[in-house]
């Protein structure tokens, strides 16, 4: 049978793109253009495979992943991204993802990724060390320290990169349901966890982390 796939990007020339390569391989239920709304239509469909990027707006793909693999399990996870760093495949890999592709991967690589998720197996591109994913599925005893970014909760990935989008704070309190004060005691702990000291600051290292692309 054809998969039902949902596929997540903010560029929407991109997006149809993707659309038009992936037909062949299945049926395209849906398109999104923020992470939010992946989560949200991701839980309506039920897809077969998710095809998403990292950075998208109101929440990245990886902080999305995460909240797929609970809440659709049963959805695959392709990651089609602009990063090509093997820390980001990690987190990917670690998030649920079956697959990683980068965007200047060949057109028939990502039917191959396709066709591989979904007789259940992993999907690495070659343009990305296979290091990567021999490491994620069978860890060393010793691992290295987790980057700062991911050390910090959802939660407060959730509220900096909202700030870093340009999000007031009530803005803030009411996409995510919660209080002016949570947000603001969220972002302190934020400061204090990254040390940096203003909203400058916290946007330039959430740009520069993937949260938010310019």
């Amino acid at each position: 049978m054809r998969p039902r796939i949902l596929i997540a990007d903010d560029h929407s020339l991109i997006l149809a793109g993707i659309r038009k390569l992936v037909e062949t391989e299945g049926d395209v239920v849906g398109t999104v253009e923020d992470g939010r709304a992946l989560v949200e239509e991701a839980q309506k469909l039920r897809p077969d495979l998710i095809l998403l990027d990292i950075s998208m707006p109101l929440l990245n793909g990886l902080d999305a992943a995460r909240q797929l693999t609970k809440l659709v399990p049963d959805s695959k996870l392709i990651f089609l991204t602009m990063h090509a760093t093997p820390t980001y495949a990690t987190e990917a890999f670690k998030a649920g993802a079956s697959g990683y592709l980068i965007k200047r991967s060949a057109a028939s690589e990502l039917k191959q990724a396709i066709q591989a998720v979904m007789r259940g197996q992993h999907y690495m591109t070659p343009l990305i060390t296979k290091d990567v994913l021999a490491t994620t599925l069978h860890p060393p005893e010793t691992l290295a320290p987790q980057p700062p970014v991911t050390a910090l909760t959802p939660r407060q990935r959730e509220v900096l990169q909202l700030i870093a989008e340009g999000k007031g704070t009530k803005d803030i309190a009411t996409l995510l349901n919660i209080s002016v004060k949570t947000v603001e005691f969220h972002k302190s702990r934020i400061m204090d966890a990254l040390d940096l000291h203003s909203t400058a600051e916290l946007t330039k290292y959430a740009v520069a982390e993937g949260l938010v692309s310019l």
